[in-house]
């Protein structure tokens, strides 16, 4: 599961279904994916499926990473990306609040976007995404990451230009942006490492620097009041990919505050040796309250 907090919580989920990938388990591999809405606002909030404009094939929908953008006009669009048959595409929806429904505006294929992990959305048709590998062949995949060939990277994407903008991860996954709109934050999972990188009005991106963390970090939230990036992560990535029901995965939430310092304070505010929540892999944060995703078990509500 991924989510995107913006208001409302745009969520990603597969209602205990996972996301379809070859090696790892699905609880129902021949149902296709959803986008709910759960606003936190509520004093007991509830996960509500959005409903999808006609023409858009729902039957091989397989989402991963989501981004929201909000215009001046305060038009919501939802970037999504889509493994239809283990392909990758961008999708990109406006909500219609009114009939808590998508429309479907576009999808996006570009030869610089093979392998897409995760998207952040800088405009309503622009937006920056980590590619997890540099093979889309699920066999070169594996040996890639083998030979711990440094080739993933960081695209920028609009109408008018793709470009590479940042490289040498060892696989790219969570992306996202500071409140000011100056940093991008990518986590490199294999590395368990975040980067900092500085984007400069052309687009581009320069590293900052980086922080090395003792878990495999997965997605990251950021705090629209404090700036501070909330961090789902695997402690044990080995689990995720020989999944043992008597033996499951755990989960582990970091909160990263002053990442810019240098001295950064990380705390871990939620761990679970896989008793109630498998595989967490995102956590976001709105007006006190947590949500937790999971790669493909459940969601977990809490509040601080």
């Amino acid at each position: 599961m991924r989510s995107e907090a913006e208001g409302p919580f745009f969520l990603l989920s597969r209602r205990r279904r996972g996301l379809k990938f070859p090696g790892l388990h699905s609880f129902a591999p021949d149902k296709p994916g959803g986008i709910l809405m759960m606003d936190l606002n509520k004093e007991k909030p509830r996960a509500l499926e959005l409903r999808i404009s006609r023409g858009f094939n729902l039957g091989s929908f397989n989402p991963h990473g989501i981004s929201t953008f909000i215009d001046n006009d305060d038009t919501v669009y939802l970037f999504v990306v889509n493994h239809p048959e283990f392909k990758n595409t961008v999708e990109i929806f406006k909500f219609e609040e009114e009939e808590n429904s998508l429309l479907h505006l576009k999808t996006i294929k570009d030869e610089l976007l093979p392998s897409v992990n995760d998207i952040v959305a800088v405009g309503p048709t622009h937006f920056y995404a980590t590619n997890d590998h540099y093979f889309s062949d699920p066999f070169l995949k594996y040996l890639e990451t083998y030979l711990n060939l440094h080739w993933t990277n960081v695209v920028y994407y609009s109408p008018n230009e793709v470009k590479v903008v940042a490289e040498g991860f060892d696989s790219a996954n969570g992306i996202n942006i500071s409140p000011d709109k100056k940093y991008l934050y990518v986590a490199d999972i294999l590395a368990h490492e975040i980067h900092v990188l500085e984007k400069h009005p052309n687009m581009n991106l320069t590293q900052v620097k980086v922080l090395k963390l003792d878990t495999l970090v997965d997605n990251l939230s950021i705090d629209p009041s404090s700036g501070d990036i909330w961090v789902g992560c695997h402690p044990n990535g080995q689990k995720l990919f020989v999944y043992d029901p008597n033996k499951p995965p755990s989960s582990e939430v970091l909160r990263i505050q002053n990442i810019l310092t240098e001295k950064p304070t990380v705390t871990t505010v939620y761990a679970n040796n896989g008793s109630v929540l498998q595989g967490s892999s995102v956590a976001s944060v709105h007006d006190g309250k947590l949500l937790i995703g999971t790669l493909y078990h459940r969601a977990l509500y809490c509040e601080l």
